[in-house]
């Protein structure tokens, strides 16, 4: 047991600095792009059966998590058998695949390049890679609100839920949980073709990114602390607005980040042309500008190292304390 900690940890290390130097490879054969295939053949046979909506999407989400643990579980079973190294280096990249910290930050980079250049129509072009609303007719102000939320909400999603399930479960936790973040992106719309079918999908990634999600009230504080930002006024932001989302976890972080910019977040967004109207989410104390994407990446990454070392020292503590 103190063996497969020590290999799990060395694992995440690895995955980690793989991440920081070389970003998420856009691959046709990348596991979560194969995911998101195996999704779309998957929610094609269950609908050719003609079974109630809400029937088929709890077992597209059972059929695709249960495939993706088992899938993972398999893989790292059989690097086992090739020794020590084959396993520290199958699980580092399996545990690589699944966060995205440097893409996430270099794409945000590229939206405020592109505004820096006064290119509106490249910085909505770059903006609509990392965000699932209409992008075509975004202000300045409205892009940079899009990028800093997406950058919070990001550091959730890509960074510390990964990781979590990276610590709790090793490679195939880390895997299984992109298979549930990428069903809630493919089928947890809340539109005619989803609101039913993709039911499960979205309260499934609620249950999993809980946790995660409250972690950051405490993360993003911490390292905008680290940072030189408010972290006074990111905790009493998360606190009195992380609860006003829809969505029971994207709140807190984009809360947080709020607070700890000094920026209002929130208001009204287009998806597929219909307009949304989000809670106003922090105090309008500073203006948003391209510093705003330059400190919501900063935080960032300043985040994603400190919960690396968090999570490391916990799981010692544990071993050593339990074992």
């Amino acid at each position: 047991m103190i063996f497969a900690l020590h290999v799990n940890l060395i694992q995440i290390a690895v995955a980690f600095l793989i991440d920081i130097v070389i970003g998420d490879p856009q691959w046709s054969y990348h596991p979560v792009r194969l995911i998101g295939r195996f999704i779309g053949q998957t929610e094609l046979a269950l609908r050719r059966l003609s079974l109630p909506e809400r029937i088929s999407g709890i077992l597209l989400t059972m059929f695709v998590v249960l495939w993706t643990y088992l899938t993972f579980f398999c893989v790292m079973s059989i690097a086992k058998q090739g020794g020590f190294f084959c396993e520290i280096v199958t699980g580092a990249v399996c545990i690589y695949f699944a966060i995205s910290i440097k893409s996430l930050a270099d794409e945000a980079k590229k939206v405020m390049t592109a505004l820096k250049e006064n290119d509106l129509i490249k910085a909505r072009q770059t903006l609509s890679r990392i965000v699932g609303r209409d992008t075509a007719h975004l202000t300045e102000e409205q892009i940079i609100r899009a990028c800093v939320e997406t950058v919070a909400e990001g550091s959730v999603d890509g960074v510390v839920s990964p990781l979590f399930y990276s610590f709790l479960g090793g490679p195939a936790g880390a895997m299984t949980y992109k298979a549930v973040n990428t069903l809630d992106s493919m089928v947890g719309y809340k539109n005619e073709k989803y609101i039913r079918f993709g039911w499960a999908s979205a309260r499934f990634d609620d249950v999993v990114n809980y946790i995660p999600a409250r972690m950051s009230a405490v993360l993003i504080p911490l390292s905008s602390f680290l940072c030189g930002y408010g972290f006074l006024r990111s905790l009493r932001t998360t606190f009195r607005d992380g609860r006003k989302h829809e969505s029971p976890n994207s709140g807190i972080p984009e809360a947080a980040m709020a607070g700890a910019l000094g920026v209002q977040l929130g208001g009204p967004s287009s998806y597929q042309g219909e307009i949304i109207e989000k809670p106003l989410i922090g105090d309008a104390q500073n203006q948003l500008t391209l510093k705003s994407i330059d400190h919501a990446v900063k935080i960032l990454r300043v985040m994603s190292v400190l919960f690396l070392f968090c999570g490391i020292g916990v799981i010692l503590c544990i071993k050593y304390l339990v074992f």
